[in-house]
């Protein structure tokens, strides 16, 4: 194989690619593998370019024996770490034997890995604590407040306080596994925005009751249909609304608006909007990036005594992006906190 081949060849293997000679100088290398390592690699020793022991230790021994070898090679882009798969194979050109190095990009299932291993981690927190109190209340029954009626009675309820909150995990987790399962099948019924809001309302008057807490309706008066799925906007409603109550001041008010535009600069088209809004204490903006992780919550104590499970909001973003709309929030300290849900009007594609 010529240079000019090699040339041709590295141009076009789809991956981060170059070629070491038999004399250990990098010989080529394709325009992705220029932008991983440095423009000016070519022509130098193979070790001042690719400086990790396990990448050198593959190269040299495919160099010396012909076997190909896989390893791995970390690098950077901007402030973030990447992870690549590297092989190692034996060539023949026309100036000798050599080694070409192919990198396959596997940051992205590192980072899969990761989540997967922080959301079991976050599951076991959050189960651990109900389990634990669980289990202390149950040893203090059968021990100490064996026949004792009274504790019998408060420690009843505290344990089903503690079992409706699992519950109310495991319920939210196994809406989320739902929802991101089918997140990319877009739903198509027509659904009367206005009447799913006021179901929703319609659900919520006692919890509002017992918060002391208002809720202001504005809406058009005209029906507001959009493309969906009535049972998971109705979610959507019930979680933005719900945490409108307990987490705005009591004796404040809740105002729920429903409205549409013919051009919302989000979608580039008609669409509907859902606004919710409270007058409690909001927080920092800079919680807001993170507000739909799983498990994340601004007061994690406060979310707790509430009867949160940190899902909320992580399932209200996977509903919104299954039905192409956006999920726009705003807050600052003392001045309450506004969700809004951006939902198509037409039935684009």
């Amino acid at each position: 194989m010529t240079e000019a081949g090699i040339s041709s060849l590295l141009r076009a293997i789809p991956l981060p690619s170059l070629l070491i000679a038999h004399d250990e100088r990098i010989l080529g290398a394709n325009e992705l593998a220029l932008a991983l390592l440095g423009p000016q690699i070519v022509g130098r020793h193979f070790i001042t370019a690719l400086r990790q022991p396990a990448m050198l230790d593959a190269i040299e021994g495919t160099l010396r024996d012909g076997t190909r070898r896989t390893t791995r090679y970390l690098g950077s882009e901007g402030s973030q770490d990447t992870s690549f798969v590297v092989t190692v194979s034996k060539v023949e050109t026309d100036l000798g034997a050599g080694a070409l190095l192919c990198f396959e990009d596997v940051t992205h299932l590192e980072q899969a890995g990761q989540m997967r291993r922080d959301f079991v981690a976050n599951v076991s927190h959050e189960l651990r604590t109900p389990l634990t109190a669980l289990m202390g209340f149950i040893e203090t029954l059968q021990g100490p407040a064996k026949g004792d009626a009274a504790a019998t009675e408060r420690f009843l309820t505290f344990m089903q306080s503690e079992a409706k909150r699992m519950e109310r995990l495991v319920r939210d987790l196994l809406s989320l596994s739902r929802v991101e399962a089918e997140e990319r099948v877009r739903p198509m019924d027509r659904v009367d925005l206005g009447k799913c809001i006021g179901s929703v309302l319609h659900s919520l008057r006692a919890t509002a009751e017992s918060g002391g807490v208002s809720i202001d309706l504005q809406e058009p008066g005209t029906p507001v249909i959009v493309p969906g799925d009535f049972d998971l906007l109705t979610q959507v409603a019930t979680n933005l609304i719900e945490n409108a109550i307990k987490y705005g001041a009591q004796g404040k008010v809740v105002h729920v608006t429903l409205e549409t535009t013919g051009h919302a600069s989000e979608l580039r088209g008609p669409a509907a909007i859902l606004t919710v809004r409270d007058e409690g204490p909001g927080f920092d903006p800079l919680h807001i990036p993170r507000l739909t992780e799983r498990f994340y919550r601004v007061d994690t104590h406060r979310s707790r005594e509430m009867g949160g499970t940190g899902l909320g909001l992580a399932i209200v973003k996977h509903i919104v992006n299954r039905h192409r709309g956006r999920l726009r929030i705003e807050s600052q300290p003392g001045q309450g906190a506004q969700f809004q849900v951006i939902l198509p009007a037409g039935r684009q594609g």
